[in-house]
C-alpha cells in the first residue's frame, strides 16, 4: 500500500473514531461518520494503536459498508479484547447489539463499563446486557452505579426481564431491590421494578400497596398502566377508569393510556363511551388503522351497524385489515338482513383467520335460502382454490347440512372426504356422531377405536364413546373407565363431569350422579345437563327439587327436546 495513503485511511478512522455513533438508526446498522475537521478541534485522546490493530480496524470499517457486519463483528470483537480500549468497545458492543448477537453484546459491554468506569451508557449497557444472560446479581451492581452517576437505569427492563426465571432468583432480586430502595427511596424505576417482581410472584395485592403508596413516579406512564392491570386482576376495574382518567389528563397525548381505557370501557360495557373513546383516538391517529378496525368492532358490538360499515369501508379502501374488514362488513349487512351484500362480502374474505368462519357463513346462508346446490358448489370451488383448508371446508359442509337435519346429505359429504382422506381424526370424529344420530352405534364405534388407536390420550373421543356406551347400550363398566379415563385428563371439563354422573346414574349410585351434576351444571348451565340432574334427583325421591332445575331450565331453554321428553317421561307432563 501507498505509505500516504496508508496514513491518509488511518487518519480518516481516526477521525471517525470522535463521532462513533451511539445510537443506530432503525433499521440502518451502525457506521462510522467521516466529517471534515472542525476549525478548531477540541483535543482527543486515543489509545496507541497497533499497525496490525489499526489493520484490522479498517477492515472492519470497510466491511460494514459492504453489508459483512459479520466480519466487521468479529474484528471489532477481538480487537476490543487485545486493545481494551473504551471507544473500540462500544463500537463492537453497537454493532453486536444491531445483530442480535447476544454473546458477543455481552463480552464488549463488560469491556466497555470496565475500562470506562465514568460512562453512565457503558454501565447502564452491561447492566442490561447481563440481566438478559440471567446474571441478576452482577447486573444489579452495574444498576447502582449508573444510579450513584444520576442517570437514567433500566430497573424496569431488569424486573420485566426475570419473568421466566425461578422464584428463588427473583426471590433475590427483591432482596436486591429492596437493599437499593434504602438507599435511594424515591427511585421512581426501582419502586416501579420492585412492583412488578411482586406482580410476577402473585403478590398483586402488595405490588398494588406499593405503587398506590408512593408519591414518587406516580405521574409516569408505566406505574399507571401497572395499577391498572393489577386492579384488573383483583376484579377492581370500576376503581382502575378514574385512575386512568387523571393520568389521561396529565399525559394528553399517550395512546397507551387512552387505548386502556377505552378498552376497559368495553370491559365495563360502557360501549357509547368506548366508542366516543376510540373516535378521538382515531381522530388523533389517523394512520393507525388498528384503531381504526377497533372502532368498527366497538361499533358492531354496540349494534351501530351505519357506523360500522363506514369505519370497515375505509379499512378496504385503504387496504388494512382487508379479509378481517370484508369478513365483519358481511356480518354487518347480514344483522340487517341484507344477505346478498353479505354474501358478497364474505365471498371476498382470503386465507386467513376469517377465511373458514366466512366459508361457514356463506354456507349456513345459502342452506336458510335453500340454495343447497349453490352451497356445495362454492364450497366445491373453496377446496380447488384452497387445498390446504380442504379438510375443514368438508367438515363446515357436513355441519352445516346436520344442523339442518339434512343428516343423509351430511353423511354423503363425509364419505367423499373420506374417501380422499381416509385417515384424518377430525373427519372420522364428525362421521361418528353422525352415525350415533342415525343409530349406526357399531360405525360409532368403529371409528371412535380408530380415533383412539391413533391418539390414546384423545379426552374428547373417549368421553362421546363412553357416554354413548352408557346412554344406549347395558355396557357400563366399559363406560365408566373410559370417561374416568377422560376425566383424568380433562378433570375441569363440564361435558365430562355430565358423563361421568351420567354413568353413575345409569349404574344406580344416585347420590355420586348428583353431586357431579350440580357440578357440571353450575359450570356449563346447558339444557341437557339440567334434564340428567333432574332424573338423577327424581330417582332419589327429590321431585320438587328436580322440577325446579327443569323449570330453570326451561326458562333459558324453552324449545329443548332433551328437557320436553324428560320431564314427559317421568311425570306424563310437558311441563315440570
Amino acid at each position: 500500500m501507498n505509505k500516504s495513503l496508508a496514513l491518509l485511511t488511518a487518519f480518516l478512522f481516526l477521525g471517525g473514531c470522535q463521532n462513533l455513533s451511539t445510537t443506530p438508526s432503525e433499521g440502518t446498522p451502525p457506521t462510522a461518520e467521516v466529517s471534515p475537521a472542525p476549525a478548531a478541534p477540541k483535543p482527543q485522546v486515543y489509545g496507541s494503536f497497533s499497525r496490525e490493530t489499526l489493520y484490522e480496524l479498517l477492515a472492519a470499517e470497510l466491511a460494514g459498508q459492504r453489508n459483512r457486519f459479520d466480519i466487521a463483528l468479529d474484528n471489532y470483537l477481538r480487537q476490543a479484547h487485545e486493545t481494551q480500549d473504551p471507544a473500540v468497545a462500544e463500537r463492537a458492543f453497537r454493532i453486536a447489539e444491531y445483530l442480535g448477537a447476544d454473546d458477543a453484546a455481552l463480552e464488549t459491554a463488560l469491556i466497555w463499563a470496565k475500562t470506562d468506569a465514568g460512562n453512565l451508557d457503558a454501565q447502564r449497557a452491561a447492566a442490561v446486557q447481563l440481566a438478559r444472560a440471567g446474571r441478576y446479581d452482577e447486573s444489579m451492581q452495574y444498576m447502582e452505579k449508573a444510579l450513584q452517576g444520576q442517570g437514567a437505569t433500566h430497573f424496569d427492563f431488569l424486573a420485566l426481564s426475570a419473568a421466566e426465571t425461578d422464584p428463588d432468583t427473583r426471590a433475590g432480586l427483591l432482596q436486591g431491590f429492596d437493599r437499593l430502595l434504602k438507599k435511594y427511596p424515591d427511585n421512581s424505576q426501582l419502586l416501579f421494578g420492585k412492583a412488578v417482581l411482586l406482580q410476577q410472584d402473585g403478590r398483586a395485592e402488595e405490588a398494588l400497596d406499593l405503587l398506590e403508596s408512593q408519591p414518587a413516579g406516580s405521574k409516569d406512564v408505566a406505574p399507571l398502566l401497572l395499577r391498572t392491570r393489577l386492579l384488573q386482576g383483583l376484579g377492581r376495574t370500576r376503581e382502575a377508569l378514574p385512575l386512568l382518567q387523571k393520568g389521561i389528563k396529565q399525559h394528553p397525548d399517550d395512546k397507551r393510556l387512552r387505548l386502556t381505557y377505552a378498552r376497559l370501557l368495553i370491559e365495563e360495557n360502557r360501549l357509547d363511551e368506548a366508542k366516543s373513546e376510540f373516535s378521538g383516538l382515531v381522530q388523533q391517529f389517523p394512520d393507525d388503522d388498528d384503531l381504526r378496525f377497533s372502532l368498527a368492532l366497538v361499533c358492531l358490538e354496540g349494534e351501530a351497524w351505519d357506523e360500522a360499515e363506514v369505519y370497515l369501508q375505509q379499512l378496504v379502501e385503504r387496504g388494512s385489515h382487508l379479509d378481517a374488514a370484508h369478513y365483519n362488513l358481511g356480518r354487518a349487512y347480514e344483522e340487517q338482513h341484507d344477505n346478498e351484500s353479505a354474501l358478497i362480502e364474505y365471498g371476498l374474505v382470503g386465507a386467513g383467520n376469517d377465511y373458514l368462519p366466512a366459508q361457514m357463513r356463506i354456507t349456513e346462508l345459502l342452506l336458510a335460502a335453500n340454495r343447497a346446490d349453490e352451497a356445495r358448489g362454492r364450497l366445491a370451488k373453496a377446496r380447488d382454490s384452497q387445498p390446504d383448508y380442504a379438510i375443514q371446508l368438508y367438515l363446515i359442509e357436513a355441519e352445516s347440512f346436520a344442523n339442518q337435519q339434512r343428516n343423509d346429505r351430511a353423511w354423503d359429504v363425509l364419505q367423499q372426504a373420506l374417501k380422499q382422506y381416509p385417515d384424518d381424526l377430525n373427519l372420522l370424529y364428525t362421521r361418528a356422531m353422525l352415525a350415533e344420530k342415525r343409530g349406526d352405534l357399531a360405525q360409532m364405534e368403529k371409528d371412535l377405536r380408530f380415533v383412539l388407536q391413533r391418539e390414546p390420550d384423545n379426552a374428547m373421543a373417549l368421553n362421546a364413546l363412553g357416554y354413548t356406551l352408557a346412554d344406549r347400550t347395558t355396557r357400563y363398566a366399559e363406560a365408566k373407565a373410559l370417561v374416568e379415563q377422560a376425566y383424568r385428563l380433562k378433570p375441569d371439563d363440564p361435558a365430562i363431569l355430565d358423563s361421568l354422573g351420567w354413568v353413575n346414574y345409569r349404574m344406580g349410585n344416585f347420590a355420586e350422579a348428583e353431586r357431579l351434576l350440580r357440578i357440571a351444571l353450575e359450570r356449563f348451565p346447558d339444557h341437557e345437563v339440567a334434564a340428567h340432574l333432574g332424573e338423577a334427583l327424581w330417582a332419589q325421591g327429590k321431585q320438587r327439587d328436580a322440577r325446579d332445575v327443569w323449570a330453570e331450565a326451561l326458562e333459558k331453554q324453552p324449545d329443548s327436546s332433551a328437557l320436553r321428553s324428560t320431564i314427559k317421561r317421568l311425570t306424563g307432563s310437558e311441563k315440570p
